[in-house]
């Protein structure tokens, strides 16, 4: 059998949408007793570019990045979607809104930004465990450049300049693993 090939580590980052400033804190713990210490963070920005979310989380809703300094290996990804569904479900209430915070985990590199989710679409790759994962923006020509299912949000400023930013830490954190 052959060895398998070992992968470049990535930038992990998180997606946080929600309405209350209390859940946002709890939730960003949770990802960083788990993921490590960020490195960015953005946000928050107004999410209103979809009604999405509405009827389970109310109106208002907010998101927030978070970028994680430790690289990781892509390899087993799905993992870290899975990991914020529990998240997500240990948060989930009562009431007129039950859902309190939805977590897009994905990651970068110096080529794409990929997110995960558990939805099948054409576009998307089948991860395992229920996850897939789909290239979201692409780098070319010193810029992130769009595919034809990119969200609306992700083609902002304010995105792409969290992108743009985490990007750079991340070329510089392998620039320095390159010096022998």
């Amino acid at each position: 059998m052959e060895a398998r090939k070992c992968y470049d580590k990535v930038k992990l980052f998180c997606g946080i949408i929600y309405r209350d400033e209390d859940i946002v804190a709890a939730a960003r713990e949770k990802l960083v007793c788990r993921l490590g210490e960020t490195d960015l963070e953005a946000g928050p920005f107004p999410f209103d570019f979809t009604s999405y979310y509405r009827g389970e989380m109310g109106d208002n809703l907010k998101r927030s990045f978070l970028s994680f300094k430790e690289k990781i290996s892509p390899e087993d990804s799905y993992v870290w979607k899975v990991f914020t569904n529990e998240v997500e479900k240990e948060f989930f209430g009562a009431g007129e809104f039950p859902r309190r915070v939805n977590l897009d985990p994905g990651y970068l590199n110096l080529s794409r930004v990929v997110l995960f989710s558990a939805k099948d679409y054409s576009h998307r790759i089948y991860l395992g465990k229920g996850i897939f994962g789909e290239v979201t923006l692409y780098f070319e020509k010193n810029r992130f450049m769009f595919l034809p299912w990119t969200y609306p949000d992700y083609k902002t400023e304010n995105y792409l300049d969290f992108f743009t930013k985490a990007r750079n830490i991340y070329r510089e954190q392998i620039k320095d693993e390159d010096v022998v």
